[in-house]
């Protein structure tokens, strides 16, 4: 049986999971319905993607699922970017900083898989 306990992708991105699910119910509140589901299917998106790339099938399969983590990751920090900016959303805790940690330490995973 596979352990996620000790990584920290895995973990990181499940804990961004479990904001933004707080962040789209705010969201849902204020009757931000498409932003808050868009918010939502990409933000629990990445750490799906993140735990499917551990049972890869191969380096290549491991790396095509990073990438579309990564991709996930941005779209939610251009939501997050335009909630934050939004004078007619309410002003909550939006976890940026975790977004873009996790951004680079994905970023940085994809680039060592493809050198080794």
């Amino acid at each position: 049986m596979r352990s996620d306990k000790d990584n920290l992708i895995v973990n990181l991105t499940f804990d961004f999971a479990i904001e933004i699910i707080k962040c789209s119910k705010i969201l849902q509140q204020s009757h931000a319905y498409a932003l808050s589901n868009q918010l939502l299917r990409a933000g629990i998106s990445i750490g799906a993607n993140v735990r499917e790339a551990q049972n890869a099938e191969s380096k290549a399969d491991f790396i095509h699922k990073m990438k579309i983590a990564a991709k996930e990751a941005d779209e939610v920090e251009y939501y997050l970017s335009l909630i934050q900016h939004s004078e007619d959303l309410p002003t909550i805790d939006l976890p940026i900083i975790q977004i873009q940690s996790i951004i680079k330490i994905i970023s940085k995973i994809i680039s060592s898989s493809k050198s080794n």
